[in-house]
């Protein structure tokens, strides 16, 4: 064994002091890492379980919405999305999915291992999906589940979801969003949009770790869920009937049963991740202690001041100004510069990480992001301070000084 991987030589954790300014992870909020080391309680304590109730009712305002089942699952952001899918889509059911980048992708690729029947109607990346190319969709392909991301990373394009729930409705779809880049940084108007499950994650806007994602459940889909109820042998009570419809293909991420762990039922499906709940609670205690409004506000002026600061450097920011996220900013690497020397000069002499891109923009453009907890202007002004010194080490001509100025003015007072 390599003398550098021998256990008796492993030190403390003590990793760097990075600024992790890319589409995410973030840095967690200081009262969220606080929280996470409170002491552990057991999973059917009353003070858990009151704690459980508490986050059930502090993620209803952050996802817009009154519905009873809002609650937590227990894994990082996909977990909710899988959950969400597997207990919405029988195999063989049509699912149309709204694609416009890597996420969008990511929900075919979940829903294919479901067994789904997938239909796509889709945008070039860097675009969003049209309401009426979405309507015509439905029309032509008749899905049981809608499912679309809100805001996809990969090309910093936010979809349009004002209509998007009656629409399915009237199709008699289920319809599906994936919050999991916009949750408290733009505002997710669940009940508004008429929609049927959305789900989130905390390392992004909600400035925590990843590890646990929230999710609501409309009364409808849960009525859809329940009819696919099959409690598991071991567990089984005589006032918890199974349902008609098919099993739900996945145990951890079986909905009914998560469903009834949060009710007061309280039937034992997993031990709940207990500090990840802490910490999804304060996340959620201090976006609503901020206001949502007004966090609104802040993500969108870090969103403005970092696109004005990239601008004024002489780049080009990627895709449809009409659609940008306010959280994270595409920008095209330019001509003759070695992108991942610059993300690596970046790290190494400033500790700021900013972030790669996948697919057909791998090697093309950088993401900044600014959201949660490094929402703030200074951060955003080091940030791109950092980044034009970098440039110029590389070689590439930018104008010294114009950046941080520019994205001042584009905060505002």
């Amino acid at each position: 064994m390599p003398a550098d991987l021998d256990p008796l030589l492993f030190g403390e954790i003590d990793p760097p002091q990075r600024l992790l300014m890319g589409p995410g992870p973030i840095n967690a909020h200081p009262r969220v890492l606080r929280a996470m080391s409170a002491d552990l309680l057991g999973q059917f304590d009353p003070e858990m379980t009151g704690f459980m109730n508490q986050v059930m009712a502090l993620y209803r305002p952050i996802f817009g919405t009154q519905n009873r089942w809002t609650m937590l699952i227990d894994g990082t952001a996909r977990a909710a999305i899988e959950a969400a899918l597997v207990s919405l889509a029988a195999p063989g059911e049509t699912v149309l999915v709204v694609n416009f980048g890597r996420f969008g992708l990511l929900l075919t690729e979940i829903l294919g291992r479901v067994g789904a029947k997938v239909e796509t109607v889709e945008a070039p990346w860097g675009e969003v999906v049209p309401m009426d190319a979405i309507a015509a969709a439905i029309e032509r392909v008749k899905p049981k589940v809608v499912a679309t991301i809100h805001g996809d990373t990969s090309t910093t394009m936010a979809q349009p979801l004002e209509g998007f729930g009656a629409l399915c409705r009237e199709a008699g779809a289920l319809s599906y969003v994936d919050a999991t880049a916009t949750l408290s940084g733009m505002e997710i108007a669940a009940d508004r949009w008429g929609v049927d499950i959305v789900t989130g994650g905390l390392q992004k806007c909600l400035g925590g770790p990843s590890g646990s994602a929230p999710i609501t459940i409309s009364d409808r889909a849960a009525e859809h869920i329940a009819r696919r109820r099959h409690v598991e042998e071991g567990i089984r009570r005589d006032d918890i009937a199974d349902g008609q419809g098919p099993r739900i293909g996945s145990n951890y991420f079986d909905l009914a049963m998560i469903m009834d762990y949060w009710s007061e039922k309280r039937l034992n499906h997993h031990t709940e991740a207990t500090s990840m709940l802490y910490a999804a609670r304060e996340c959620a205690r201090i976006a609503l202690g901020e206001g949502l409004e007004a966090r609104f506000d802040r993500h969108a002026r870090a969103g403005r001041a970092m696109t004005a600061g990239l601008r004024a450097m002489g780049l080009t920011v990627f895709g449809d100004d009409a659609h940008r996220m306010t959280n994270v900013t595409g920008v095209y690497i330019p001509d003759g510069v070695d992108g991942e020397a610059v993300r690596t000069m970046m790290r190494e002499q400033f500790e700021i990480e900013i972030g790669t891109a996948f697919g057909p923009l791998a090697g093309k453009i950088w993401r900044l992001g600014a959201m949660g907890y490094n929402a703030m202007k200074h951060k955003v002004l080091l940030t791109l301070g950092a980044l034009e010194v970098c440039l110029r080490m590389e070689g590439h001509p930018v104008p010294l000084g114009d950046a941080v100025p520019a994205a001042m003015e584009a905060w505002g007072d």
